[in-house]
């Protein structure tokens, strides 16, 4: 893509007054930017989208894979792909601007957002990130390379600084921004809640000066827009300077009034805001909002459907932990014989029993930022019969005990509406002094982020009749965030006085609002009255808004009695299959994980599941690690990731053989809690001291001699390779070419993902994950695999011969290890190469 000229950008910038360029850098609303059509300038469309396009407007998305599990495919194709699929997505729901890729590093196991990063290492997560960026703006959507930088943590997320030095970012948290945001060219870069010491300046990172102005934009040459993360930027003059564009949401924030005042009082320099502007009209063009040209239509042949793809990466993605002899499950796909006209002349099969609340009620998505609306999630009970639909495997299922802590969200079947008489909630709207503004009838229990109320409404009041049917002690739950009151049957049974105001969104307490319990005791049945009196809550941008949800749990047996009806099914099925995993009260942006855990009893579910049926595959569907403390007793364990609507068709498709599942691990799986080198990011006195410099994720495992459950890189699939030895040539541009000879000599067609680690000359023992590239052979076939290793895995940080700071070419010699995992190493070679400075070329100008 061709850009107008900066002076052509300029001289429209020139025919505004101060007044109208800083109206334009604040959005018009939450998600959108301001038009000036005497510019030839419409309003620009922002969106979440780290795995899937959520619009602005009401309607569906398609629920991908998590950002982790894209990079667990080790596939700049896959990345590419993705790329595409969000571009189309983003066209259709008329979004220009997708916030995502996070370029991130998973710095803790425990992180809030770490299935929405992409690896613990930089390199995986640079290329990964870069692919999606190129293939989604090549056909003229924008990415938005974030969040910059060190932001890799949730707990006290908006106000902790992180202590991180010059050589730590620019060898291990920069690099993927590099990577995305100067050389595959993002069009934008979200700045980061957090603070940000480098050494040098010490500010919130909207504010910093020396990381979006010195390095990015001068150092770097960056050209596009740098927008702030929703509700992040609290000052005027400091963003302002430091190099902030574009303030997000609108239409309040920081700057407007406040900000023309500092132009004309001289503390920001009206060229500063010229620049502002400039960034914003080329963002602009680059998306078909600038002269009405409209964004170029995307070539029919690169729309995918949505469905499909999600589907095939689920399953590509898939992670083989352990492997035993009995999968993939083929003999239970065998269709029946043709002349079986009915079902009852089919000849018996294999009975698989499907175990877990996962498996009916599947965490397919993260919350927070990463979550889109579904027209409907597949589960694994919903898939494998599917898949099995005229087979004749018989799918039986059993829970095996609740693992949410929160009840299930209260049917609209079993609410009426005490005023209308009809299905639903009584919603009533009052201003201060008690005054009826409005009041309607909605068949919802879920009232998260609800705005639809007069402007002068101060409380809002929900009532209901639930009637429950069923002898035994029902639970309702009632939750709700800001000042309000609960009352059933007339009492009062919570009086909640905690102003959330804004950080309610910050810490997604407004996605699930803490509520109250209360034990109903039903014999037949019951009408139970429901009243909830909530005040408004003003977050601030993310404006005025109530959150509330009504929730009801059925009598039922406890977990110890569903664990004992799991084992009986297990121990009578000719295979089991237990779905463990996390939820949404467990892995969400605004908290970190307080536990490498499995919640509830899943633990003692596998370990009971297996010990009565050899032929276990344990499938885990969480984003993050978990601890596995049963991993060697069973004979199959699949890492599932969070893995999008199509859950239940993709794990079929692996479970049967049908698709390969070639992912590999993009971080370590630890097998102990007291291992993992970085625990936790509890900020001290307000500061995260990142002091493990650039031994991030296994380095650290490395460099403290301990051993994970599973290495970075792992991944069996169903077939298995044998590796030839390792060539290297060195480039004339600095890098290298690691040339290896790969062999199926497994069963079945596979995905081989050759890993190359560099063990350098001045850090022995430490292998550093420097170049990777896949192949899919057939049987017995065999390929060269060829990877190229970047001349930046030669180089490190520090003063050059010159004096000043600088990239130089350690020399020395390296030895080259390939493998199938940083732990699994099948070959290694020598190389000497002869030490250097390096001249500064980071600065790379995209069109």
């Amino acid at each position: 893509m061709t850009s107008l000229p900066t002076d052509d950008l300029l001289a429209r910038v020139a025919t505004l007054t101060v007044a109208e360029k800083v109206t334009l850098l604040t959005g018009a609303t939450a998600w959108t930017t301001h038009a000036h059509p005497a510019i030839g300038l419409a309003e620009v469309v922002l969106s979440d989208g780290p795995a899937g396009v959520r619009g602005i407007e009401p309607g569906t998305s398609t629920s991908l894979p998590a950002p982790s599990a894209l990079a667990a495919t080790w596939d700049l194709e896959q990345a590419a792909r993705i790329g595409r699929f969000f571009a189309a997505a983003a066209r259709r729901r008329g979004v220009d601007v997708v916030l995502a890729p996070v370029l991130n590093l998973q710095r803790i196991p425990v992180g809030g957002r770490h299935f929405e990063n992409y690896s613990e290492d930089p390199y995986l997560t640079g290329e990964v990130g870069a692919a999606v960026i190129a293939a989604m703006q090549d056909l003229g959507v924008a990415a938005c390379a974030k969040h910059f930088v060190a932001n890799d943590s949730e707990t006290d997320r908006t106000t902790y600084v992180a202590r991180v030095d010059e050589v730590t970012l620019r060898e291990a948290y920069l690099p993927p921004f590099h990577r995305g945001a100067v050389e595959a060219g993002a069009w934008t870069v979200m700045s980061a809640y957090n603070g940000l010491d480098d050494g040098e300046e010490s500010a919130p990172a909207g504010e910093h000066r020396r990381l979006l102005t010195t390095l990015l934009k001068q150092e770097w040459g960056y050209d596009g827009l740098v927008v702030s993360d929703w509700a992040a930027a609290r000052t005027t003059a400091p963003t302002a300077n430091a190099g902030m564009d574009l303030v997000m949401p609108g239409p309040h924030g920081p700057w407007q009034d406040a900000l023309v005042a500092a132009v004309e009082s001289g503390e920001v320099p009206e060229s500063v805001i010229d620049d502002k502007v400039v960034r914003l009209l080329r963002l602009a063009e680059r998306v078909g909002k600038l002269d009405g040209v409209g964004p170029a239509p995307i070539p029919a042949h690169l729309v995918e459907e949505g469905r499909s793809v999600s589907r095939d990466l689920a399953a590509r993605a898939t992670v083989v932990l352990r492997r035993g002899a009995a999968w993939p499950l083929a003999a239970a796909a065998a269709r029946p014989d043709a002349t079986a006209a009915s079902s009852a002349a089919r000849p018996a099969g294999p009975t698989i029993a499907l175990i877990g609340a996962n498996a009916v009620e599947p965490y397919v998505q993260g919350g927070g930022s990463a979550k889109v609306r579904v027209e409907h999630e597949v589960s694994p009970l919903e898939g494998l019969t599917d898949a099995l639909d005229g087979a004749p495997a018989v799918v039986r299922f059993a829970r095996g005990g609740a693992v949410l802590a929160h009840a299930p969200m209260l049917g609209t079947d079993l609410i009426t509406d005490p005023v209308t008489g009809a299905a639903g909630v009584h919603l009533s709207a009052h201003d201060a002094g008690g005054a009826l503004l409005a009041q309607e009838s909605a068949a919802r229990t879920d009232w998260t982020w609800h705005y639809g109320f007069p402007a002068d409404t101060a409380e809002l009041v929900l009532r209901t009749t639930v009637h429950l049917t069923g002898d035994g002690s029902h639970e309702l739950e009632l939750g709700a965030i800001g000042y309000h009151d609960v009352l059933v049957d007339g009492e009062l049974v919570a009086s909640v006085r905690d102003d959330d105001g804004a950080q309610a969104v910050l810490n997604s307490s407004v996605n699930a609002p803490l509520g109250v319990r209360v034990p109903v005791v039903v014999e037949g049945s019951r009408d139970v009255g429901v009243e909830l009196r909530l005040h408004v809550v003003d977050t601030g941008q993310y404006g005025r808004l109530i959150s509330a949800t009504l929730r009801h749990a059925l009598p039922g047996p406890d977990t110890g009695t569903e664990i004992d009806e799991a084992v009986a099914l297990a121990a009578e099925a000719d295979v089991a299959v237990v779905v463990v995993g996390t939820n949404g009260e467990v892995e969400s942006e605004g908290w970190d994980r307080a536990s490498l855990a499995l919640p509830g009893r899943q633990d003692e579910l596998v370990r009971r599941v297996a010990a009565v049926n050899p032929r276990t595959v344990v499938v885990v569907n969480a984003g993050a690690p978990v601890l596995l403390p049963w991993l060697d007793e069973v004979d199959t364990v699949l890492w599932a990731w969070l893995p999008g609507q199509e859950f239940g068709h993709a794990l079929a498709d692996v479970l049967l053989g049908r698709t390969e599942p070639a992912g590999r691990l993009p971080w370590t799986l630890p097998a102990s809690a007291d291992d993992v080198p970085v625990p936790d990011g509890v900020p001290v006195d307000g500061v995260i001291d990142y002091r493990e410099g650039t031994d991030v994720g296994y380095l650290g495992w490395q460099r403290l001699g301990r051993t994970p459950a599973l290495p970075f890189g792992h991944g069996l699939g169903w077939t298995d390779f044998a590796h030839g030895e390792a060539a290297v040539i060195c480039e004339p541009d600095g890098g290298l070419t690691v040339g290896v000879d790969v062999t199926n000599v497994g069963p079945r067609a596979g995905r081989e993902v050759v890993q190359v680690y560099l063990e350098r000359p001045d850090d022995p023992g430490m292998l550093r994950l420097a170049g990777f590239a896949g192949t899919d052979l057939a049987a017995g076939t065999g390929a060269t695999v060829t990877v190229r290793v970047p001349a930046r895995a030669l180089e490190r940080w520090g003063v050059a011969g010159s004096g000043s700071p600088g990239w130089r070419r350690v020399g020395g010699t390296y030895r080259v290890h390939v493998g199938r995992s940083v732990a699994d190493i099948r070959a290694t070679a020598n190389v000497t190469v002869e030490g250097a400075d390096v001249p500064v070329a980071d600065a790379v100008v995209h069109a």
